[in-house]
């Protein structure tokens, strides 16, 4: 098995409102941000090539948004999943299954790309199974006010049209050395992919834990629709990566890739953070 971290290039945020009720003086010291209080942040997805499978998991922003919608998250970097894709050597006809944690538009967007003639949409990965989750897709398509900005329906509907769309309602290994178990907190049933990889696991962390910056308990996302359900996820999650030694992968971290994890007596922190690779 090969794994491979994709970027997709970066997005500005409000530092406030990823870490929440977290002082600006206590997180800023850990995850920088500049005079207008945005902090920078990777859409890095990670592309598994196991036998004859070629799997990736969330796909960054996409190409398809205008400009009014995109000025409001200053779009920087110069790694797009196209050009990502095609440093790993892989064609997007070549995906088989594309793995959605949850159908915010900065993990989604490139799920769907305009045809020829931008007269409609198609799945960009044309040969592929897209999973996620049935709570996350029943949340998506019929969102409570503080979520609906971000379920954009061009990301989601034209998936379903397709045919290509495999809901899952449990937790389960659906594709061979990858696990997908379910977490609420930050949206319905975002799945979060396990992966076995040389005898050990990588775990996509996507929103449940965003950056190594997360890791403290209390450090949740303002953006969390039911925060104490995060906290209650991620003690479930906590005791399970600390007894299997889980290497985490992050999504949005911009300055760490993975991380693994140490208990101590302030809580769960990071025991070593870098590259995935160092870790595999």
């Amino acid at each position: 098995m090969k794994v491979t971290p994709i970027e997709t290039g970066n997005l500005k945020l409000d530092g406030g409102a990823m870490f929440g009720v977290v002082p600006k003086v206590m997180w800023s010291k850990v995850y920088p941000a500049d005079e207008n209080n945005l902090a920078n942040w990777a859409m890095r997805c990670l592309l598994i090539e196991d036998g004859d499978r070629k799997i990736l998991i969330d796909n960054g922003i996409g190409d398809k948004q205008d400009e009014r919608f995109l000025k409001h998250y200053y779009l920087n970097g110069k790694a797009t999943l196209k050009s990502s894709l095609e440093k790993a050597g892989v064609k997007p006809e070549e995906i088989t299954d594309m793995v959605i944690t949850h159908m915010h538009f900065d993990h989604c967007g490139g799920s769907i790309k305009y045809n020829a003639d931008k007269t409609g949409f198609e799945l960009t990965f044309p040969n592929a199974t897209y999973w996620t989750s049935q709570k996350q897709y029943d949340w998506a398509t019929h969102p409570n006010r503080r979520e609906k900005a971000s379920f954009l329906k061009e990301n989601i509907l034209p998936i379903e049209e397709s045919g290509h769309l495999k809901l899952i309602e449990e937790e389960g290994e659906y594709i061979p050395n990858i696990v997908f178990k379910l977490y609420s907190g930050h949206t319905d049933g975002q799945l979060i992919p396990h992966i076995k990889v040389n005898g050990k696991t990588v775990v996509y962390m996507a929103d449940l834990m965003p950056s190594a910056a997360h890791i403290p308990m209390p450090w949740i996302m303002a953006y969390d629709t039911r925060p104490l359900l995060t906290l209650k996820d991620r003690e479930r999650f906590y005791t399970e990566a600390l007894e299997n030694n889980y290497i985490l992968f992050f999504e949005h971290d911009l300055y760490h890739e993975a991380a693994i994890l140490k208990d101590t007596a302030k809580g769960v922190r990071v025991k070593e953070a870098g590259k995935l690779e160092q870790f595999l």
